[in-house]
């Protein structure tokens, strides 16, 4: 069985969900309630990877994570991941950094739109998701189309995430205006599905709410890391 080491704090609210979603995802794989995964979480700052990206440091940002993965090897981790989409500006950099493999959300994000057929999405996320191509060329370097808010949009998705999301406020209001923002992009641009970019996403937007598919990026990566601990599809 493998050991999986989470980049964790990214924030907060969402290592949470991953802790228990890979503990509830292992015993319903095998059946069980009297069985637990082997895990390590190193708790970052998510405040410091939005400093370096501001300040448009990767160089930083990559230093800071493989170090946090790093550590993870240190205690004996088998894999890891970030449990975070933000973080993956820099993935393949850190991945170079380190010795044990890493578990891209933004690859499995792809692998489950291909598998739907989906081949028009809309992305929502934090700001440096949706602005920086690191998400997109994924999916645009295999031919499907990924399309984001506007600017006013993607500072208000931004904000409310960082102020409110993040903290583990989930205010209705919010996501009346979420939930407006897709179905512009459903009627103006029309996607096929929608992108669920950032790990708090979930707690505001849920799967009965937008009558589409979504991907739900934590769901995707944590049925991977789950296949993974149990060496299944490796």
């Amino acid at each position: 069985m493998n050991k999986v080491g989470i980049v964790g704090g990214l924030g907060p609210e969402s290592t949470v969900d991953y802790y228990q979603s890979i503990i509830s995802n292992y015993q319903e794989r095998l059946g069980k309630k009297e069985v637990l995964p082997e895990l390590f979480i190193n708790s970052i700052s998510m405040y410091q990877v939005f400093d370096y990206i501001s300040n448009d440091d990767l160089d930083g940002l990559v230093t800071y994570l493989s170090d946090a993965v790093k550590k993870l090897e240190a205690v004996g981790a088998d894999f890891a991941i970030i449990s975070a989409n933000t973080p993956h500006l820099v993935f393949d950099r850190v991945q170079q950094q380190v010795k044990i493999p890493m578990i891209s959300i933004v690859e499995e994000t792809y692998q489950q739109a291909e598998k739907k057929g989906l081949d028009r999405l809309g992305l929502l996320g934090t700001k440096f998701t949706m602005e920086h191509d690191f998400f997109k060329k994924a999916f645009t370097s295999r031919d499907k189309e990924i399309v984001v808010p506007d600017q006013s949009e993607q500072q208000y998705i931004h904000e409310t995430i960082v102020e409110e999301l993040e903290n583990g406020i989930v205010n209705q209001e919010t996501k009346a205006e979420y939930l407006a923002i897709i179905q512009r992009l459903i009627e103006e641009e029309n996607i096929q599905g929608v992108i669920l970019g950032c790990t708090e996403l979930p707690m505001i937007i849920k799967e009965d709410d937008v009558d589409l598919p979504q991907l739900n990026t934590t769901g995707i990566h944590v049925h991977k890391v789950v296949e993974t601990i149990l060496a299944i599809d490796l």
